[in-house]
């Protein structure tokens, strides 16, 4: 079988493409900035609005894995952010109807859903709002591949919980502040969430591809639906440290976000708090995953205990921590 990956270089496009070579399949990456150093991957340096050079590269492939995205803390505007996410996404899949790719899977991401209503966990037919550029474009892309779906292209959509995982750097900033006691509960951490561990994540990924109907929504998350305060004191524990008993309201932190974020995007940095940050913090978004179990098999395996301490080993291990 023959993979073609964007955002290949990524956390979770760089572990999808391990496991497929591990598989047995070839794989094909797609990739913009950042190289790849693997002599087992046909890596194509490009962007993902090119179609010429798209069409090129899906000859022959089997399965597309769209990952490839600007990503919340990008610091690019609301054009970019709609020119990547959602005119982006419609190149790859006008290039793969014209290759002849018999099965996409799209990555949406979690954040279409914006704020879930508390004690609710959200179904794939649960009401979508997103609050910020990145999940309003997140949505554009993921309304696009349904549409393309429609018309014909066998493409299946996953959401996934908040991935973490061994090589994970957005993960390792929280765990960092967590571990040198730089970590402050906003709101008393009451907010819920589903962490998947990333092997969680590309085992449900490859069944998505193997069993996933074309136009369905799939959400792919962990075994728990845990509390913000939950999954810091387990950080906490796993990385021998301790958090403060106090937690700051959310009102001052919000204003202080938006305008750390302002402030640093002028200057065109990335600000160590902006509101796609507090995101996670402020607005719930548990995933239900009981359909991704009935219709794909789907059975995550790892706790999140279990897997953010294989995940601090690895860091400790690499000199990341």
């Amino acid at each position: 079988m023959q993979a073609f990956i964007t955002g290949g270089s990524g956390f979770i496009g760089g572990h999808l493409a391990r496991r497929l070579v591990r598989d047995g399949w070839r794989v094909r990456v797609l990739v913009h900035n950042t190289e790849i150093e693997a002599n087992d991957i046909e890596t194509i340096p490009g962007e993902i609005r090119n179609v010429a050079l798209l069409k090129t590269g899906l000859k022959g492939v089997d399965v597309l894995f769209h990952l490839a995205s600007a990503l919340g803390a990008s610091r690019i505007g609301k054009s970019e952010f709609f020119g990547i996410n959602a005119e982006g996404t419609r190149a790859v899949l006008s290039a793969a109807r014209e290759a002849g790719v018999s099965k996409i899977i799209h990555f949406s991401s979690a954040g279409v859903l914006g704020h879930v209503p508390r004690r609710e966990i959200a179904g794939e037919d649960s009401p979508v709002s997103p609050r910020d550029v990145y999940d309003k474009s997140k949505l554009e892309g993921e309304k696009i591949a349904l549409e393309c779906a429609r018309r014909g292209q066998n493409i299946s959509v996953i959401r996934p919980g908040w991935v973490y995982g061994p090589g994970d750097r957005r993960t390792l900033k929280l765990i960092r502040a967590v571990a040198r006691k730089k970590f402050i509960l906003v709101s008393r951490g009451k907010i819920f969430q589903t962490p998947v561990f990333i092997d969680d994540l590309i085992q449900g990924t490859l069944l998505c591809a193997e069993k996933g109907r074309p136009g369905e929504i799939y959400h792919l998350a962990g075994p728990e639906v845990l509390t913000v305060n939950d999954i810091v004191r387990k950080i906490a524990a796993a990385t021998d440290s301790r958090i403060p008993r106090f937690s700051f309201p959310r009102p001052p932190v919000r204003a202080a976000a938006w305008l750390l974020g302002k402030t640093f995007s002028l200057a065109k940095r990335e600000a160590p708090l902006s509101p796609s940050r507090l995101a996670f913090f402020i607005h719930p978004k548990p995933l239900a995953i009981e359909k991704a179990a009935r219709e794909l098999g789907y059975a995550p395996e790892w706790d999140f205990e279990r897997g953010i301490a294989a995940a601090v080993a690895w860091y400790r291990s690499n000199g990341w921590l």
